[in-house]
C-alpha cells in the first residue's frame, strides 16, 4: 500500500450498513471509515470514524437488516447522528488528495452519493479517485467473492471478521488490501476501474468517473489489460 501512498496523501477505506439494497430508496444506517497514511514510512490506520445515522421521518430498520447488523430503529433514534452532520464529517474525511477504497465500492459509493445529494454536497465525490477491492479479488481468486471469502483466502480469520458492522468490515477491508498489495503489486492499475457480472450488468446508476468492464470468472487475463469506454 505504500506505493499507493506515493500518489495519494491518504487512503480512505469505507463501508456502509443500509436499510436495503436500493440506493435511491433505502438509507445508510451506519457509516464507517479508516484513514490510512504513511507512518514512519509504513502504511498504517491513523484515524477511525464510525457513526450510526438517523433515519428519515417515518423510516425504520427492516427485521432482516436488524437481524443481520444488530442495529435497530431504536438504536438510530437514540444514538444516530443527523444526516447533515454525517455529511459534514464525510466532507472533512475525504478532503485533499484522498483515494476512496471499498469492497464492492459501487454499492457503498452509490449510497454515499444519495446521502450527500439529500443532506450534503455530492460534488465532493467527483474529483476523487476510487478503488474497488472486490474487482481486484475477482481478478485473482475463484468464486465466491464476498468479503468473508477474501478474509478466508488470505488467512485473516484470526485478525478480522465480516460482521456486517461497518467499522469491523472497514478494518477487514484494510487487512484484505494489505494482503492484496503483498500478493501482487498492481493495485494502482484498478483505480477507477470496476468490474461487473455481465449477466446482470451494472446495478443502478454508473459512477461517471469510473470505467466499468464485464468481468469473467475464468480469469484468462487481468481486467486492466484491456480497458473499455466509460458507461
Amino acid at each position: 500500500m505504500e506505493k499507493l501512498l506515493t500518489k495519494y496523501d491518504r487512503l480512505l477505506v469505507l463501508d456502509t450498513e443500509t436499510t436495503g439494497l436500493l440506493c435511491s430508496r433505502d438509507e445508510i444506517i451506519e457509516f464507517a471509515a479508516a484513514e490510512v497514511a504513511l507512518r514512519d514510512g509504513k502504511a498504517a490506520v491513523i484515524q477511525k470514524y464510525d457513526q450510526l445515522v438517523t433515519l428519515s421521518p417515518g423510516g425504520f430498520v427492516p427485521a432482516k437488516i436488524q437481524q443481520l447488523t444488530g442495529i435497530s430503529t431504536q438504536d438510530l433514534r437514540e444514538r444516530g447522528l443527523p444526516k447533515t452532520r454525517v455529511c459534514r464529517d464525510i466532507a472533512e474525511l475525504i478532503g485533499g488528495n484522498t483515494l476512496l477504497v471499498a469492497y464492492n465500492a459501487h454499492f457503498d459509493l452509490s449510497f454515499l452519493y444519495y446521502l450527500l445529494l439529500r443532506s450534503g454536497d455530492p460534488a465532493i465525490l467527483k474529483a476523487k479517485d476510487k478503488l474497488d477491492l472486490l474487482t481486484v479479488f475477482r481478478d485473482r481468486h475463484d468464486y465466491p467473492h464476498r468479503l468473508t471469502h477474501a478474509i478466508e483466502a488470505y488467512g485473516l480469520q484470526d485478525r478480522v471478521a465480516n460482521t456486517h458492522r461497518a467499522i469491523d468490515d472497514v478494518l477487514a477491508t484494510v487487512a484484505v488490501m494489505e494482503a492484496m498489495a503483498a500478493e501482487r503489486d498492481d493495485l494502482e492499475q484498478y483505480i477507477n476501474l470496476f468490474g461487473y457480472n455481465a449477466k446482470y450488468g451494472v446495478e443502478g446508476k454508473p459512477i461517471a468517473s469510473v470505467t466499468y468492464k464485464p468481468q469473467s470468472f475464468s480469469r484468462t487475463h487481468r481486467l486492466y489489460e484491456e480497458r473499455e469506454a466509460r458507461v
